[in-house]
């Protein structure tokens, strides 16, 4: 009897930790909309590895995006990324390995959407020294997210973003660049289902400000 109970105690304080960790990781999305600053996603990136124990690739995710975001804000001072780009592209390796390759293609589409964004941030780093071991890779993510999920509006950003700020003569097309985020803005009118990826829209919205 006592045995029996002590399973049913288990069970249900296993349960309830499952809840809290995902009203957790709701919180946090939802706090991410708002994140603007580098303090912002340090916090936030904090809050997301505190929960990534639970098994599930999305807790990683969000941290390894995080990082991404505050490599991107802080490309013009590359002294600092490094740390920052290391811990993301380990947290979306992470967030992969918490993945099936063959049936979760949707899925490993996003983490590799930001595995790019995080080599992108390597480049930022120095130009002149990771710009072509790191850039190409970042590359190769994009176009392998593009492949696995051709319609999913953060890989068109990213897409946008990256034939926005190329130099013509290396393959830039600011037309094009117009053309994916447009695309990319149109696909995020429909919510995403629970803790799903759902970010993209701020972006869309200031690159084709761009244009204005």
């Amino acid at each position: 009897m006592k045995k029996l109970l002590f399973t049913l105690f288990s069970a249900v304080l296993l349960q309830y930790a499952s809840h809290a960790q995902s009203g957790g990781l709701s919180a946090a999305i939802a706090k991410l909309d708002q994140a603007q600053t580098v303090k912002d996603y340090e916090q936030l990136e904090k809050t997301f590895t505190g929960i990534s124990e639970q098994p599930t690739w999305l807790a990683p995710y969000y941290a390894a995006l995080c990082n991404a975001k505050i490599g991107f804000l802080l490309q013009d001072d590359g002294d600092k990324i490094e740390s920052y780009a290391n811990r993301g592209e380990e947290q979306a390796k992470k967030a992969l390995s918490l993945l099936d390759t063959g049936s979760q293609q949707k899925e490993v589409a996003e983490v590799y959407t930001v595995l790019s964004m995080i080599y992108r941030t390597k480049v930022f780093i120095n130009p002149m020294t990771y710009g072509r071991k790191y850039g190409m890779l970042s590359d190769q993510f994009l176009k392998q997210a593009n492949a696995l999920d051709a319609q999913n509006p953060r890989a068109l950003y990213v897409s946008a973003w990256v034939k926005y700020y190329t130099p013509k003569m290396w393959g830039g097309d600011k037309d094009l660049a117009k053309k994916l985020a447009g695309e990319s803005l149109s696909k995020l009118n429909t919510p995403a289902n629970g803790n799903y990826p759902r970010w993209g829209k701020a972006e869309d919205q200031a690159l084709l400000s761009k244009f204005k």
